[in-house]
């Protein structure tokens, strides 16, 4: 682990602490009490609050740090990227053992962390991946494969398809944040699973930001602008949540009139799923907080770790024969 001044120390450890007594700024956190001498120090960037699925993320990571014993300095960037690289610049002068953060794009990012690399502080990204000349800025990724998740949504639509004898289907697209990577592979996986039958069409693709506002916004517009909508894919439940209210609003009978697809599994969704009005929930469990805190200490003591971690992900849809089964999400 690298050397760090008692007063820095102890320094860093009091704006960790301070951090997590402002939930208005950094979120509901977990009490956490001072963390010994040498217990590993994580400085944290998240993106933002923009859904439950990132508010369950940030609460599993500040009370996964807790039960390992890492003394965690959390930031939220409040879904800019200039705070983004703020808090890894105060993380690089607080002379943290390990950074980790969410990106919220793919692009940026290189002058930060050449700095971090500089300082000798490795980097893990999670949640979302970047693009960059030099992999070596960061040491690796925790989260999910967002291909995956995409080919998920696609393979079950074509499973609805063959089912019920389903043919000229008309599919809008809500996509996330753009340029961020779940944006990108998601939409990417989804046309890989259905590329060349000729039963799927994808007649507009709008992005929602990965909020409910604007996922119910962009829906009322593509129900103004085409006659005929089938199915709808959606990156993430916020902004299904939304756009099933638009769907409701126009007379139409979500998960009926129009098949809907989510990416997420977020309580609320698998409550809609349960109910009919939700024909297919892709997991994208934001409970990371423990592999994170593990791999955290791993680089802390100088130790490789994989250069990517993928939680364990599945399905949920309106076959399974278990579904009024499926435990609390927990977010």
């Amino acid at each position: 682990m690298r050397q760090r001044s008692t007063a820095k120390r102890a320094l860093a450890a009091a704006m960790a602490l301070a951090l997590l007594a402002f939930p208005a700024l950094y979120g509901c956190a977990p009490r956490q009490e001072a963390a010994p001498e040498d217990a590993v120090l994580l400085g944290f960037s998240q993106l933002g609050w923009e859904s439950a699925w990132r508010i369950g993320n940030s609460l599993d990571i500040q009370e996964a740090a807790e039960r390992a014993g890492v003394q965690l300095m959390f930031e939220n960037a409040q879904q800019k990227q200039e705070n983004q690289i703020s808090a890894i610049r105060s993380f690089i002068a607080y002379q943290v053992d390990v950074i980790a953060f969410a990106p919220i794009v793919e692009y940026g990012w290189d002058t930060v962390l050449q700095e971090a690399k500089d300082a000798g502080i490795p980097v893990l990204l999670t949640d979302r991946f970047i693009v960059t000349d030099d992999p070596s800025l960061y040491v690796g990724y925790v989260g999910a494969d967002f291909l995956e998740e995409g080919r998920k949504a696609g393979d079950y639509l074509i499973e609805k398809a063959d089912r019920e004898g389903l043919t000229d289907l008309k599919i809008v697209e809500l996509s996330g944040t753009l340029s961020s990577s779940p944006m990108q592979q998601r939409g990417e996986g989804f046309r890989a699973a259905i590329a060349g039958d000729a039963r799927f069409e994808i007649v507009e693709t709008m992005s929602g930001d990965f909020l409910r506002s604007k996922g119910k916004e962009c829906m009322q517009i593509l129900l103004e602008r085409h006659e005929e909508i089938d199915v709808l894919y959606s990156h993430n439940d916020a902004m299904t949540l939304g756009a099933i209210e638009a769907i409701e609003e126009a007379g139409l009978e979500p998960g009926k009139d129009i098949i809907i697809i989510t990416v997420d599994g977020e309580q609320a969704a698998i409550d809609l799923l349960q109910a009919g009005k939700i024909n297919c929930v892709v997991e994208c469990t934001p409970m990371l907080g423990d592999i994170i805190m593990d791999l955290a200490k791993k680089l802390a003591a100088g130790e490789e770790i994989p250069r990517v971690t993928n939680p364990e992900e599945r399905a949920f849809t309106e076959f399974d024969e278990d579904l009024m089964d499926i435990a609390p999400r927990g977010y």
